[in-house]
């Protein structure tokens, strides 16, 4: 579900409703360049069990100081008005050592495994608003399909920051994300 942001909000107004719902009602909301966005299916088995492995695989091939972190805070763009939460987060560790949001030009990687109630939250506004954010790497896996991308390259374009580049892949193929490649063996398939 999407709720338009009609005009321009006072600062922190959508941050401060976001957090007040997030205690009250079941699922997720992030800020978006269009709005709030309320992904209310808490995710299923296959969607945690993605996001485990993608972690598990990762902080295996990567150095020590750095983390695929899973949880909280979420990263936020203030001038940009956009306060998200990526499944996966790669990030130095030194860098999470922060009060509040986590600055999203810290990231090395977002990664996202698509939900099966809105997956045009991944394909579509999270495409737009890792780059406006700055993110360098966006990855994306599709347990819908058993496929995926790899964004990188961010350029300017007349509608704001893009990536350039997209490498795709399928479960059972190798995937290269930043430095590290792991494997997709074994992610699974929503039902």
């Amino acid at each position: 579900m999407r709720w338009p942001a009609a005009r321009p909000p006072e600062p922190g107004s959508l941050r401060e409703f976001v957090q007040s719902m997030n205690d009250t009602l079941p699922g997720k909301f992030e800020i978006t360049k269009e709005g709030i966005v309320h992904d209310m299916v808490v995710p299923v088995g296959p969607h945690e069990l993605t996001t485990l492995r993608i972690r598990k695989r990762l902080e295996k091939a990567m150095p020590e100081e750095l983390v695929a972190h899973t949880g909280t805070p979420d990263v936020e763009g203030p001038s940009e008005g956009i306060m998200r939460h990526p499944d996966v987060m790669v990030i130095a560790e030194a860098d999470m050592e922060v009060e509040g949001s986590f600055d999203p030009r810290t990231l090395i990687a977002a990664i996202e495994v698509v939900s099966r109630s809105n997956p045009d939250n991944d394909w579509v506004s999270k495409m737009r608003d890792y780059p406006l954010l700055g993110i360098p790497l966006y990855v994306i896996f599709d347990p819908r399909t058993g496929a995926g991308a790899v964004l990188s390259d961010i350029h300017p374009t007349p509608s704001g920051p893009r990536y350039a580049t997209r490498k795709e892949f399928v479960y059972g193929e190798d995937v290269t994300i930043g430095e590290w490649t792991i494997t997709t063996q074994d992610l699974p398939l929503y039902a």
